[in-house]
């Protein structure tokens, strides 16, 4: 009998000497705890001296301030209060740096991104989860696997993803007016961009359909799968995982989750089996198609246009150094999932949202989108970019209200940060750099430095999509914000920074302009609150329900 097998038979055998095992472990991790805790006042620290918020416990420090479904407003106190970057008090003593300051940020994530990577906890956990692809490998390869994929990313393969992208966007417009043909109705509209954002990723991204949008079809189970994920994640990772990832074989760790009594990680095992099967299954038709042909390859969803197709062709052309073994081909597809269909669906979101509340404005885009109509017909991929109101309101609510409002860096060995503004230490010192010590954990906060004053004016709180139709301030674009997108941290920046994100604008672009030309969105007598999840995700404050959703009063345009 294996010891997987036998493991159940020695736990239920009774040991005299148990009691006193467990009263040795009890009493070695209460005092690794409190040596943990009283450290601090024992050993100084290199950042003890940089301001920060004080502990709102003294076991989780000022953690859980940050990480709950109401983090948003102390996220924002901290970019308020704390100029550029601050100290933040976590775990058993420990400390990160919340890091907004655009100087520090570009050696970060560019000058010094080799130093600044991602933590061995995150990488190991998004190998569980989502495969060997981007999200979970660092350095060359990282490089290889991005180098592989930039070309479906281009300008060029994007125009050819537009049929795609109007059709979807036309079976939702005809899904809503279906709903909506007796008059206004409430409608939660995060579910329908949920839905649309899988089907768009999909159709063009993998070849294949999940979901016909019709008001009576049933989600595929890859849909509930990749939408409860997002908030299945963070206790299983912060509290479980680090400590069961390096413990024996694959096959043991899947036995420690079956055998651990925990109805949410039961779940998020389960989530993970269904990407797993369903990656594997398009990988399986995708490589069928091309062993039958060219005919084959084109009776499939894309017609082999889809980022996978091309993916796998361009895999098969490449040098033995270059190419991709088969697991991690099939990693890509988790991975882009995840990575398109929660940000999407939740930018789209908020941007009708946010012109619920600004009626004017939303009757403004409607206008510059009708005339372009009335003038082009279906638009193409310049005619889209040439709306500037639209290209306004995008851009404005990825500044103020981003997707992902942080990321986590870990600092691979001692560095030194520069920063673009003097800071004041607690001590009355005036100081340009800060020594950040090896392993020191590093929240860079997108949201903070997208609102930051001090780069985008006095008004930097307020929705204002004006202001990109004329020249931005001298102040911004001397900020040199390492961003990818608009002097924005919204996609982030350097060798990990988003590779969809022009995709993403495209997708939105489509689904707006086709809604906007058709219907009316107003808000409901129910106040949403936007939640903190790892993503910032809509909810109906009050209802007692933990599930997701935007509803909003839809009628047509008369």
């Amino acid at each position: 009998m294996d010891f997987i097998n036998s493991l159940p038979i020695l736990l239920s055998q009774q040991d005299d000497n148990i009691p006193n095992v467990k009263q040795a472990v009890i009493g070695l991790a209460a005092s690794y705890a409190l040596w943990r805790i009283v450290r601090k006042w024992l050993i100084k620290h290199p950042l003890d001296k940089i301001p920060g918020p004080k502990s709102s416990s003294y076991i989780s420090g000022y953690l859980f301030d940050l990480f709950n479904p109401d983090a948003l407003d102390a996220h924002d106190s901290l970019g308020r209060n704390y100029p550029g970057i601050a100290r933040v008090p976590t775990l058993m003593g420990n400390v990160m740096l919340y890091v907004y300051d655009p100087k520090a940020l570009h050696h970060i994530m560019v000058k010094d991104q080799h130093i600044f990577e991602e933590s061995d906890d995150f990488l190991r956990f998004n190998k569980v989860v989502f495969g060997h692809g981007l999200l979970a490998t660092l350095g060359e390869h990282h490089r290889k696997q991005r180098k592989m994929l930039n070309p479906v990313f281009s300008i060029a393969h994007m125009r050819e993803m537009i049929p795609i992208f109007y059709g979807i966007s036309y079976k939702l417009r005809d899904a809503i007016r279906s709903e909506v043909s007796n008059g206004k109705t409430e409608i939660d509209m995060l579910s329908w961009f949920t839905r649309t954002a899988l089907e768009l990723i999909g159709q063009s991204g993998l070849g294949t359909s999940f979901d016909r949008l019709e008001s009576d079809s049933q989600p595929h189970p890859y849909f509930e799968s990749i939408k409860n994920l997002i908030r299945s994640l963070s206790i299983p990772r912060f509290i479980i995982f680090p400590h069961v990832a390096n413990i024996g074989t694959p096959r043991f760790r899947r036995f420690v989750v079956d055998l651990l009594p925990w109805k949410n990680l039961h779940a998020l095992r389960d989530m993970v089996d269904v990407m797993a099967n369903t990656s594997v299954e398009i990988f399986e038709s995708k490589k069928r198609a091309f062993e039958l042909g060219d005919e084959a390859i084109h009776e499939q969803v894309g017609q082999g246009k889809d980022i996978i197709s091309i993916l796998l062709k361009a895999n098969m052309l490449a040098s033995e150094e270059d190419k991709l073994p088969d697991n991690e081909l099939i990693a890509q597809i988790s991975s882009l999932t995840f990575a398109a269909m929660d940000t999407t669906s939740n930018a789209l979101s908020r941007i009708l949202h946010t012109l619920c509340e600004h009626p004017e404005a939303q009757d403004r885009l409607r206008q510059e989108i009708l005339q372009a109509r009335e003038e082009h017909g279906e638009l193409s991929y310049d005619e889209l970019n040439n709306l500037t109101f639209l290209d306004a309101v995008c851009r404005e609510t990825l500044r103020l209200y981003p997707p992902a409002p942080m990321v986590m860096r870990q600092a691979r060995k001692d560095a030194i940060l520069p920063l673009a503004r003097p800071i004041t230490t607690l001590d009355g010192r005036q100081i340009t750099e800060v020594v950040v010590p090896e392993g020191t954990q590093i929240l860079v906060s997108i949201l903070s430095c997208n609102k930051n004053p001090l780069v985008w004016g006095p008004d930097a709180d307020e929705w204002k999509p004006e202001r990109w139709l004329s020249s931005l301030p001298a102040s911004v674009t001397d900020a040199r914000i390492p961003g990818v997108y608009s002097h924005l941290m919204t996609f982030i920046g350097g060798n990990r920074a988003c590779i969809g994100f022009k995709f993403s604008q495209l997708e939105m672009k489509i689904v707006l302009c086709t809604l906007l030309e058709s219907f009316k969105f107003t808000g409901t007598d129910k106040k949403i609150k936007w939640k903190f999840n790892g993503i910032t995700q809509p909810a109906v404050e009050g209802s007692g329900s933990s599930e997701n959703e935007l509803p909003l009063n839809v009628s047509l345009i008369a």
